[in-house]
């Protein structure tokens, strides 16, 4: 399981093309590979973004200022290797993504990783089957 979550401030949303985005993070991670292996199957990869209409950033002052927060959670067992090269390249991702943004506004960029134990996790999923019909 790795599903992605993308925070932000709604004044991001003209300009932020967040349908693109949640794409290229999710081929970055049905793509990865660390020592030759898969890190997610693709069955498993969800990213969504969430626009949040009342926010403050900082004092309150820089009206234009604007944030995505990334929240990627994992289920455990992933090399730190893996776990390294997959937050370094998702948040390479995001950076390249808001560098126009970044460039002409206010705007503070995050990722966390959340790795979880499988235990307590529920789960119905036909996704994997499905994507490996020809």
């Amino acid at each position: 399981m790795s599903h992605m979550t993308l925070e932000y401030s709604a004044n991001l949303r003209t300009d932020g093309r967040f349908g693109e985005l949640c794409r290229k993070l999710a081929q970055f991670m049905t793509a990865l590979r660390v020592d030759g292996a898969a890190v997610f199957p693709p069955g498993g990869v969800r990213v969504r973004a969430i626009s949040f209409e009342d926010y403050c950033i900082a004092d309150g002052t820089l009206i234009d200022a604007g944030f995505v927060h990334a929240i990627l959670k994992i289920g455990a067992g992933r090399s730190e290797a893996a776990k390294a090269a997959t937050s370094n390249g998702l948040f390479d991702i995001m950076k390249a993504h808001f560098a126009e943004q970044f460039a002409r506004q206010g705007l503070a960029l995050s990722f966390e990783l959340s790795e979880f134990s499988e235990g307590g996790t529920l789960k119905h999923n036909n996704l994997h089957a499905r994507l490996k019909q020809p």
